[in-house]
């Protein structure tokens, strides 16, 4: 078994929580885990990739070759159209609807939400709305996550458990909320 995973978005979205929750609960399940980041500019709003790969066996490189994505996580859609040119044929894309809107002339939404509905395995959602419904509108990335959970080699109870770990710290009603988040996304 082997899952190549693309992870994109904007600086500030939780892209790189997205990618070490997957990460952490496919250690716990004793799957290989290999990652690399590529953070955009410095700020908030700038690109963010990460490939994350996920394998019952050893896995010798952190990058997923072009075409090869068995899934791409985006947190925007004009993302999800950037990277693509990764996606395998048979891969499945999971996107964010709403635009992060941090240059003047953001294509027409319409025509990038069209063009990404072409996809054979796609699932375009609300998740800033999720988030909302779940209590913390900031909890977009774990809607994500939950919205993704179909597509991973991860049983959900186990990204559940890392989720509740990574938020053990906080308030229980945080813990709450984002986990309801992941399963909202989940339902989606």
């Amino acid at each position: 078994m082997k899952k190549d995973i693309i992870l994109a978005g904007v600086g500030g979205q939780g892209v790189l929580s997205i990618a070490a929750i997957i990460a952490r609960s496919a250690v716990k399940e004793g799957l290989s885990v290999r990652q690399s980041e590529v953070h955009g500019m410095a700020q908030r709003g700038g690109a963010v990739l990460a490939h994350l790969r996920i394998a019952d066996t050893r896995i010798f490189s952190d990058l997923v070759p072009q075409g090869g994505a068995d899934l791409i996580i985006s947190m925007e859609p004009l993302e999800s159209l950037r990277y693509l040119a990764w996606l395998s044929p048979k891969g499945a894309l999971v996107t964010a609807a709403e635009p992060f809107l941090n240059i003047g002339n953001y294509p027409d939404l319409s025509l990038i939400l069209k063009a990404l509905e072409q996809l054979p395995l796609h699932r375009v959602l609300q998740a800033g709305v999720l988030a909302k419904e779940a209590g913390l509108a900031r909890a977009v990335n774990m809607v994500m996550v939950g919205a993704a959970s179909p597509f991973l080699p991860i049983p959900v109870e186990a990204l559940e458990q890392t989720i509740a770990a990574l938020f053990a710290s906080k308030e229980s009603s945080i813990i709450a909320a984002n986990q309801k988040a992941f399963a909202l996304g989940r339902a989606g």
